[in-house]
């Protein structure tokens, strides 16, 4: 019995998806939920499983196809075997299928799951890999590269040294021309859609954080022992920006048209750095979390996001962002907003600071937060006391507990 694969079914947001790369070819047997390819939407990337057991007949459209919602790609013939190689061809198979049952290379644990599959399918050590992720890390896409041939391929046997690469004469002007992935197409569109439709301004405040370091020195074992997560500063803010959400909920609308739409609880979207861009996933109603439900939340999401694993539906929505530049160092940035939403809080990293508390000067953990604002709706008087409301929170978090 014939299967067709389809596209799977994309939100309204989302128009086509691009065919990244396909991990079967016709002919192949495959395994119920088995990964068949890899759909690259504008936000996420997608993984297509087989429904069934069988063998893949037919692929209807190659790597590098655009494809829209419910799209017939590919033909499974289910519960088929995969056709018996001739006994010369088994035997030239043999080595090849033993590489593939062969135990994990090295080093795949840190990979993500479909970096994974792809370094035991192809045998290939990641540690000999060059990574062209954040921070070096070995993507799905460096090994599939090298499982083609490409540049870092580990030798198989003892080979005469490859001569050595040649530098760049003096005076040369070396280019490459790289084709923007669809995530980031879309991070660009989006910024622009910012820039042109909001009338954005950015008001700036600092915190001294001392109160939350020492809270969070004298609970943060406690807390991580009952809750098993530990506690971070996110959390702090996200809910510090929950209630001065509440109290100043244009800060939380959004613009339709002539009309502003005031949304009755807090949907705060956490911007996360993957490889292939900057995403946003949301925390749901944060109005009725915990300290640990809201940590949890953002560890889930980055655990996703690492293992490319965050869907559509993460994404959707958000009624205001908070974004951490402190983590690579931001000392003072003004984040652009992300329409259709109103405003988005900047934190910055933590620096020790000389400040003046009951006329002594001490040294204080200071961070400065920018608050960046659609001007159509919210007046500057709103979004300063709104970033003054979260500096109380912060220097004082009892009032966070006592919603004060």
């Amino acid at each position: 019995m014939s299967i067709e694969v389809k596209v799977p079914v994309l939100p309204e947001s989302v128009s086509d998806a691009l065919i990244a790369t396909w991990h079967k070819k016709a002919g192949d047997a495959v395994k119920r939920d088995e990964n068949l390819l890899d759909l690259e939407t504008d936000k996420v990337v997608l993984e297509v499983p087989s429904p069934v057991d069988g063998v893949l007949k037919e692929i209807r459209f190659e790597e590098g196809s655009t494809v829209t919602s419910s799209q017939v790609i590919a033909v499974i013939e289910e519960g088929a075997a995969a056709a018996t190689p001739a006994p010369a061809a088994a035997a030239a198979e043999a080595p090849k299928a033993e590489k593939t049952e062969a135990a994990a290379p090295k080093g795949v644990d840190e990979l993500s799951p479909a970096g994974r599959r792809v370094a035991v399918e192809e045998n290939i050590d990641p540690s000999k890999v060059a990574g062209t992720g954040r921070d070096g890390r070995v993507t799905k896409e460096d090994l599939v590269n090298v499982g083609k041939g490409g540049a870092a391929a580990p030798a198989a046997a003892p080979a005469a040294a490859p001569a050595p690469a040649a530098k760049p004469t003096p005076g040369s002007r070396p280019e490459e021309r790289v084709a923007m992935t669809r995530i980031r197409t879309r991070i660009a569109e989006r910024l622009m859609q910012s820039k042109n439709s909001i009338a954005m301004l950015t008001s700036f405040n600092e915190v001294n954080l001392a109160e939350v370091v020492k809270l969070r020195k004298a609970l943060g074992e406690q807390f991580e022992k009952a809750n098993g997560v530990k506690l971070g500063f996110m959390s702090f803010f996200v809910k510090a920006a929950t209630e001065a959400l509440k109290r100043y909920p244009v800060v939380n609308a959004s613009v339709d048209g002539s009309d502003i739409i005031y949304h009755g609880y807090q949907d705060i979207s956490i911007a996360v750095s993957t490889e292939k861009g900057l995403v946003t996933p949301v925390l749901r109603d944060v109005q009725d979390m915990s300290f640990a439900d809201v940590e949890k939340g953002i560890m889930g999401y980055a655990k996703k996001a690492r293992d490319g694993k965050l869907g559509l539906d993460d994404l959707q929505g958000g009624t205001f962002t908070i974004t951490n530049g402190g983590t690579f160092g931001s000392l003072l940035s003004t984040p652009i907003v992300n329409p259709p939403q109103s405003a988005i809080l900047g934190m910055h990293t933590i620096k020790e600071r000389p400040i003046v508390e009951n006329g002594q000067v001490i040294a204080a953990p200071m961070m400065y937060i920018a608050l960046s604002y659609d001007h159509r709706i919210i007046d500057g008087k709103d979004a300063v006391l709104f970033l003054v409301d979260i500096k109380n929170q912060l220097e004082n978090p009892q009032r966070m507990l006592l919603g004060l």
